[in-house]
């Protein structure tokens, strides 16, 4: 049960810094002249593979490594970065955040800017303007980037074993020790079937509204 709970903490809080970062970028992408060339900019990492980018984050976050030897020079010292939560939820964040752009970006894209400018006409501030138009306007983007950042961010294995050094653990992780450690096919296959229903009621809770939404507009 821990396990379970604390699967679900990591992909919430991998969700939230992964939107965080992805709407302002996603907003400004939209703003800028060629936002086409700069989005396909932010998405080619994506393209990388999995392990290749994890053993640059190894080199990066190592001992001797580069982000060690700024802090070095900067007069902090040595830091235990690398097999810390802080860099699993770092280099995930950094994994999933283009596809959390992506259907923020079109959501962004696709607004009637005219709306925007109403609600400037009518005295609205900046912040009222994004949080009673823009943000609502923009949330099936939002729930679509939600969703192709949780439901993988739930079954993560490779990132917590080279990253984490198993320090964290998910049920992607128990799912793979069950299977080629233990060799506890039953229970493997339990924890599979929990995650596949898990994921299964994840899109249907994100995904409600989102029809009746379409044939409002």
């Amino acid at each position: 049960m821990g396990m379970t709970v604390r699967s679900f903490w990591y992909a919430f809080l991998v969700t939230m810094f992964s939107l965080l970062v992805a709407y302002p970028t996603a907003y400004l992408l939209t703003k800028t002249k060629h936002k086409q060339l700069w989005l396909l900019l932010m998405i080619m990492p994506s393209w990388m593979n999995l392990l290749l980018k994890a053993y640059a984050f190894i080199g990066m976050f190592g001992t001797y490594g580069p982000v060690n030897a700024l802090l070095g020079a900067l007069g902090i010292g040595t830091k235990q970065i690398l097999f810390t939560e802080f860099s699993f939820i770092f280099v995930a964040v950094y994994i999933f955040v283009p596809f959390m752009i992506l259907p923020i970006f079109n959501a962004l894209d696709e607004l009637n800017p005219s709306l925007v400018a109403a609600a400037r006409d009518l005295g609205a501030s900046g912040w009222d303007t994004f949080r009673r138009v823009v943000f609502p306007l923009t949330i099936n983007g939002v729930k679509s980037g939600c969703r192709a950042v949780f439901i993988p961010a739930l079954s993560l294995f490779m990132i917590t074993r080279l990253i984490a050094g198993n320090r964290v653990i998910t049920l992607g992780t128990a799912i793979e020790q069950h299977f080629l450690v233990t060799q506890d096919w039953g229970m493997g296959s339990t924890i599979a079937v929990f995650l596949i229903i898990a994921m299964g009621l994840t899109m249907v809770l994100t995904g409600s509204g989102e029809e009746g939404r379409q044939h409002v507009k």
